[in-house]
């Protein structure tokens, strides 16, 4: 096992820990939740970089390596509606879009085709990042000039993420209906 996968396995791992700290009250508890979060983000970042900076890209890694990224996500968006912080629905569509868009490269995967990160999906996951981390300190410092960023960095990341889900379908329609849009070429 190469080093860009033993990276993406300690991001699955951190993602127990994650959880406890922000479950368990204890003083600074959310703050250590986000400084594990923001560790595990940075180590998707360097896993990914040492993949192919080193020429270490494995189909275990292509599969785990987003898989990690979706349960840790995953994990703050359900504990942020356990404590009222975010509505179900929202993370329902979120959830929706990563289970869908993960269909969709698997269906690609099954025909040889490799559906690469777009920008607007990288451009999600920076939305998410963002909400999750202000969503785990409460708004602040946004709350201290009354800025509603929670707010309105949960509807940014909702618009994204449909949007981006949108741009991976709209773009790959050829996996979904290959013999549909070879009959009218």
């Amino acid at each position: 096992m190469n080093i860009a996968n033993k990276i993406t396995l300690l991001r699955i791992a951190m993602i127990p820990f994650f959880m406890g700290l922000m479950l368990i009250e204890f003083p600074f508890h959310m703050e250590l939740a986000l400084a594990v979060f923001l560790i595990a983000s940075f180590t998707d970042h360097l896993d990914g970089y040492l993949a192919r900076k080193y020429n270490l890209i494995t189909d275990f890694g292509k599969f785990m390596d987003p898989l990690a990224d979706k349960l840790m996500v995953t994990a703050a968006f359900v504990i942020f509606i356990q404590m009222g912080k975010i509505e179900a629905w929202i993370v329902f569509v979120i959830l929706a879009r990563e289970f869908a868009v993960s269909g969709l490269r698997s269906l690609a995967a099954a025909q040889n085709t490799i559906i690469a990160a777009s920008s607007f999906g990288k451009l999600k996951t920076v939305t998410q990042i963002v909400t999750i981390s202000v969503l785990m300190l409460d708004n602040f410092p946004f709350s201290l000039i009354n800025l509603p960023m929670d707010v309105i960095s949960i509807y940014l990341t909702l618009i994204v993420t449909v949007w981006s889900g949108l741009d991976y379908f709209s773009k790959n329609l050829k996996v979904i209906m290959p013999k549909k849009l070879e009959q009218k070429a």
